[in-house]
């Protein structure tokens, strides 16, 4: 686990980002001795065609209390490689979600802007469309409910639009191992961070680049690189950046 940005559990072919935590649930699953259940398979066919299996609610519980703090932080950022119908990015944004609640209930404004912030830090692939659409759907509705339940009258519908245009950037059909999406072309994850009040930055990457692995130094060989405040270290630079807007609009800026 590394201390700024985003950060790694478990870890893909030696790879150490400090971006985001990448949930490697096989590695993490054997440590804790996970067994199959028939709960967590959808058919013989999709386990022998794409190795489909889901993680029971008792083991993701146990293999996010590894890194508890960091679901507990809310701007923490979080990507599942083979997220499926979403099992472990539920839980981390109820998590994120009661860390919301216990700051900013008494302040629905502030209560829906840093929601969205923990919507903005989950991110997952999945080779499958009917597993991203799932995972997007369930993600959306965990949000939904609280949204309404603690901020009543208040709701925006431009703001349960932005929350489900952020999930649709951030929860994408794949193929983590290549990088590449369904029309074979690379990944490109939008990075979201709130600049000044409700004003928020939207930068895309590419998720090849990205998992090249961060630099403390230049070389000869990142010469593209920027250097990134918030990780302190160089990274790709992003294909392109967003003009600032306010956080319920990001769906206007394309």
């Amino acid at each position: 686990i590394y201390s700024s940005g985003w950060r790694l559990v478990g870890g893909l072919s030696g790879y150490k980002p400090k971006w985001w935590t990448i949930i490697n649930n096989n590695k993490m699953g054997e440590k804790l001795g996970a067994t199959l259940t028939s709960a967590q398979v959808k058919s013989k066919k999709r386990v022998a065609d794409h190795g489909e299996v889901f993680t029971s609610e008792r083991e993701v519980n146990a293999m996010l209390d590894l890194v508890k703090q960091e679901t507990k932080r809310i701007e923490s950022r979080f990507l599942e490689p083979a997220c499926g119908t979403g099992n472990f990015l539920v839980e981390i944004l109820r998590r994120k979600l009661r860390q919301v609640s216990q700051k900013y209930k008494k302040s629905p404004a502030e209560w829906e802007k840093y929601a969205i912030l923990a919507i903005t830090s989950i991110y997952g692939v999945d080779l499958l469309a009917d597993n991203v659409q799932e995972c997007q759907d369930r993600l959306f509705a965990i949000f939904e409910r609280d949204y309404r339940k603690f901020c009543k009258k208040d709701v925006e519908p431009d703001c349960l639009r932005a929350a489900r245009y952020i999930l649709r950037r951030n929860i994408l059909q794949g193929n983590a191992l290549n990088m590449k999406n369904a029309s074979e072309e690379p990944i490109i994850f939008s990075e979201w961070s709130v600049v000044t009040g409700n004003q928020i930055q939207r930068r895309d990457f590419r998720l090849d680049e990205l998992l090249d692995g961060h630099q403390e130094q230049m070389s000869l060989f990142h010469s593209d690189w920027v250097y990134d405040e918030e990780v302190k270290a160089f990274i790709p630079k992003p294909i392109r950046v967003f003009e600032l807007c306010d956080y319920r609009r990001v769906a206007d800026v394309e």
